[in-house]
């Protein structure tokens, strides 16, 4: 993961994962369910805390630590793994999927990069995190997640976003169960 992105347990991190080349896979709900699906099964047996989280057309925000006894490196080196095979393994067999061959041909591509991956890669490497240490941070993070699909115009307020923990935070049923920060 490199120095830039050490994860320390104990930590409470902002973290974006990325498609590889920015490829818009969520914009197909299949797609974002498996996501959501995948988070849930973290949270419930891998002891991840989520305490904010939002799906893009081709990227996922979240602020997440894990639970004494876990190592949130590991989640998140196990989620990214599994979404990986499970989307691909979906676009692969989705008859209706009319990009199947672009995309394909990007996460085959994307192989050279990193000889650990022997047929696809779908994620960048990178999972940008940011150790979230003071209030003013942690609250400046959680409105730039919140309101992302407010600035890509897809919905005018961030609770209306499905795929999104905003919700949670307008004191609404969520997705996923979120520990709010306050």
């Amino acid at each position: 993961m490199g120095l830039k992105n050490k994860i320390s347990p104990n930590g409470i991190y902002y973290l974006t994962t990325t498609v590889v080349e920015w490829v818009d896979v969520f914009t197909r709900p299949v797609y974002r369910d498996i996501m959501v699906e995948a988070l849930k099964y973290c949270q419930k047996e891998k002891g991840l805390v989520l305490y904010t989280w939002c799906l893009m057309s081709n990227h996922l925000h979240w602020i997440a630590s894990a639970k004494e006894g876990f190592n949130l490196s590991d989640i998140i080196r196990d989620f990214k793994k599994y979404t990986s095979k499970k989307i691909v393994a979906e676009i692969e067999n989705n008859p209706q999927e009319s990009r199947k061959k672009w995309m394909l041909a990007i996460f085959k591509n994307a192989i050279k990069e990193n000889p650990k991956n022997k047929f696809y890669k779908f994620w960048q490497d990178s999972n940008e995190a940011k150790e979230l240490i003071s209030k003013n941070f942690i609250d400046q993070k959680i409105n730039y997640i919140h309101n992302n699909p407010v600035i890509a115009e897809i919905v005018k307020r961030p609770e209306d976003y499905i795929y999104s923990s905003a919700s949670n935070y307008a004191d609404e049923d969520g997705l996923l169960d979120v520990i709010v920060i306050k």
